[in-house]
């Protein structure tokens, strides 16, 4: 809760930002996944024309970075007007900054239980992260580094929408059907 409430207060300039983004990621209205892969597929077009180099284009995303955060706090309550924030909204940013929390703690809990398995297990740890890093190095080879990119940015924009709208969970469980059904089909072959 302490963490949460700390979160909180660090991004309250930001709160009506957020929350039109957790519409937009969310999908409320139909038309917002198409306007968020619009303007993927548009910055992305715009880094493939202008072929910036890797320092430049750091640098450039560095500096918007710092634009969005000093103009952002000061230009939102103007256009959002901060007299509108109702206890609705106050709950929504509260479960946002809870859900980041929570988030956050999952991850370190990841790479806790990645050092824990190295310490225990170190054999199945180097075999394990030998082959995924030499899968993730053959899909790197293959596939152009910007569209390896802009793939991945659209899958981590999608996802909360794709999650929202239950297509995830109903495309995962079809293929855990599928396996059990391969699975059960082995089993009666072998018997």
């Amino acid at each position: 809760a302490a963490e949460t409430a700390s979160l909180e207060e660090q991004l309250q300039g930001w709160g009506e930002v957020i929350l039109m983004t957790d519409k937009i990621l969310r999908w409320e209205r139909a038309w917002f996944p198409l306007a968020l892969m619009s303007v993927v597929s548009f910055s992305f077009l715009m880094i493939y024309y202008l072929d910036p180099s890797v320092l430049s284009g750091v640098s450039c995303f560095i500096m918007f970075l710092c634009l969005a955060d000093y103009l952002v706090p000061a230009l939102a309550p103007r256009i959002f007007g901060s007299n509108k924030w109702t206890t609705e909204q106050q709950q929504r940013f509260h479960e946002i900054c809870s859900n980041l929390v929570k988030s956050r703690r999952r991850i370190v809990g990841w790479w806790k239980r990645l050092f824990t398995i190295k310490e225990e297990k170190p054999k199945m740890y180097f075999m394990t992260m030998l082959c995924s890093l030499a899968v993730v190095a053959w899909i790197g080879q293959q596939v152009h580094n910007l569209f390896l990119t802009y793939l991945i940015v659209s899958f981590l924009l999608l996802f909360p929408g794709l999650n929202q709208h239950g297509i995830i969970t109903k495309y995962v469980g079809m293929a855990k059907r599928e396996i059990n059904k391969l699975l059960k089909h082995k089993e009666k072959k072998n018997e």
